[in-house]
C-alpha cells in the first residue's frame, strides 16, 4: 500500500509577507473582489535606486481593483505566493494600523527626501471608499511639516481629501499626479475596466489646480499602436493644459512577464492585429526600444512647449528625468 500511496513531502512553510497574506482575514466583498486584512509590519518602503526622484514609497493597499490590463505591478502579489495574475485585482489586502505605523516611521525620513504614495497600487481605488486607509495616512501627514510628498492616482476620489491636501500643502511640498492614458472613454473602459472615466480624471485635475494644489498628468503607459498617435498625444496634452495641470509626463508601456500573461491574451482578443508587433517589441525585454521611447519623448516635449507645460517634476525639483531614469520611473509610476 505504501508503494501505491507514497508519502508526499509537506509543502515548505510560508514566511514573511506570504505568511501574513495567508493569515489575512476576509473583511468584505465587492464585485468579483475579496478584501482581506493584512497585518502590516511597515508602511514606508525604502527606495534604494538613485534613478528615481523619491526616497520612500507608500502603498496603502496590496492589489488594485482597477484591473488595468497593462499593469506592471501584478508581480507584487507573487511576493505573497499568489501566482495567478488576476489575483492582483481580485484579492485586495488592506494594510492595518497604517497611520500609526507611519507616525513611528517618519523619523527615518531625512530633510529633502521625497515620499511617493501610490507607486504599485492606486491609493484611491474603490477599497478606499470602504476602508479609508489613504485618508488616515493623509491625516497623519497633515500633522507634520517640511516633507516632500507626491500622490499618483487614476481616481477623482482624491477630491474627497481636498481639505487635507490643502492642509498638507500649506506646510509641505505636495504634488498630485493623475494618470490619464486616453481621452476616449470606450478605449479607457477596455484598457482600464474599473477605473474612473477620463473626463472625471480631467475634472479632478482642474479642481485640484483651482484648489491651489500642484496637479500634474501622467500619460502612462503609452501603448504602441493603441494610444500613441500624434493626434492622440497632442489632444491629451492640450486637455491637461486646459484643465490647469502644471506638468505632464509620458512613458511607454513597461511589460514585465507577469503583466504579459494578462496583457497579451487581452491584446489577442481586442487588438489581434497588434499581437505580432508586441511579441516582437517585448520578446527580449520589458522596455520598448530606445528609438520608440525617443520618438514619444520628442512628440510630448513638442506639445508641452506648444501648450506651455513642463514635464512631471516635484515642486522644487529642477528639470525632468532623462535616459535610464525615465525607464525606471515607468515601473514606479505607470
Amino acid at each position: 500500500m505504501a508503494e501505491l500511496f507514497p508519502q508526499l513531502e509537506p509543502p515548505s512553510p510560508l514566511v514573511g509577507i506570504a505568511r501574513l497574506a495567508a493569515e489575512g482575514e476576509a473583511i468584505a466583498e465587492g464585485h468579483q473582489v475579496e478584501y482581506l486584512a493584512i497585518e502590516n509590519r511597515s508602511l514606508l518602503a525604502k527606495c534604494t535606486s538613485s534613478r528615481v526622484p523619491f526616497a520612500w514609497m507608500i502603498n496603502p493597499y496590496r492589489g488594485c481593483e482597477f484591473a488595468c490590463k497593462y499593469c506592471y505591478a501584478r508581480y507584487t502579489h507573487e511576493f505573497m505566493e499568489l501566482r495567478d495574475g488576476l489575483d492582483f485585482e481580485r484579492k485586495i489586502y488592506v494594510k492595518q494600523h497604517a497611520a500609526w505605523l507611519l507616525r513611528q516611521e517618519l523619523k527615518q525620513v531625512r530633510p529633502g527626501q521625497s515620499i511617493a504614495i501610490g507607486t504599485a497600487t492606486d491609493p484611491y481605488q474603490p477599497a478606499e471608499r470602504k476602508f479609508g486607509i489613504t485618508r488616515s495616512i493623509l491625516e497623519e501627514f497633515a500633522l507634520h511639516e517640511g516633507l516632500s510628498l507626491g500622490i499618483v492616482t487614476k481616481s477623482h476620489l482624491v477630491l474627497r481629501d481636498l481639505d487635507l491636501l490643502r492642509a498638507i500643502a500649506a506646510k509641505n511640498r505636495l504634488s498630485v499626479h493623475i494618470t490619464i492614458t486616453t481621452l476616449q472613454t470606450e478605449l479607457a473602459r477596455v484598457l482600464e475596466p474599473r477605473a474612473p472615466r477620463p473626463d472625471l480624471r480631467l475634472a479632478a485635475v482642474k479642481k485640484l489646480a483651482q484648489g491651489g494644489i500642484h496637479a500634474g498628468v501622467n500619460l502612462a503607459p503609452v501603448l504602441p499602436g493603441i494610444n500613441d498617435s500624434p493626434a492622440d498625444l497632442e489632444s491629451l496634452v492640450r486637455a491637461a493644459a486646459r484643465a490647469g495641470a502644471r506638468s505632464i509626463y509620458a512613458s511607454p508601456l513597461f511589460l514585465k512577464s507577469c503583466a504579459a500573461k494578462v496583457f497579451l491574451p487581452f491584446l489577442a482578443e481586442k487588438f489581434p492585429h497588434l499581437v505580432v508587433e508586441y511579441e516582437k517589441r517585448y520578446s527580449t525585454r520589458a522596455f520598448v526600444s530606445t528609438i520608440y521611447a525617443r520618438r514619444i519623448a520628442t512628440l510630448v516635449t513638442k506639445y508641452r512647449a506648444k501648450y506651455g507645460m513642463r514635464s512631471r517634476e516635484e515642486p522644487g525639483k529642477k528639470g525632468p528625468a532623462s535616459g535610464r531614469q525615465k525607464e525606471e520611473q515607468i515601473e514606479l509610476f505607470a
